[in-house]
């Protein structure tokens, strides 16, 4: 028989538990769906950064290299005015 009595420690319920070690096919199965849920967004995400035109992906150049040269400038100017 399975024992699930280590979920006890991170906050599972009596119950939950009894049913865990009543039916561990139940556990599996959530395990199994997270899983899968992750794998699906990993895809997605992969299938979005694929895709992307060359115009997109220079234009997100374009911003983090402005942001980086506004926080440069922010640093001298607020450096300067310290000395």
């Amino acid at each position: 028989m399975a024992n699930f009595d280590f979920l006890r420690s991170i906050g599972a319920t009596r119950e939950a538990v009894a049913v865990l070690n009543d039916q561990p096919n139940v556990f599996a199965t959530i395990i199994a769906v997270l899983i899968g849920l992750g794998l699906e967004l990993l895809l997605l995400w992969y299938i979005h950064f694929a895709t992307l035109k060359p115009e997109q992906k220079k234009k997100k150049q374009d911003k983090k290299n402005k942001s980086k040269a506004k926080k440069g400038k922010d640093n001298g100017a607020s450096a300067a005015g310290r000395k």
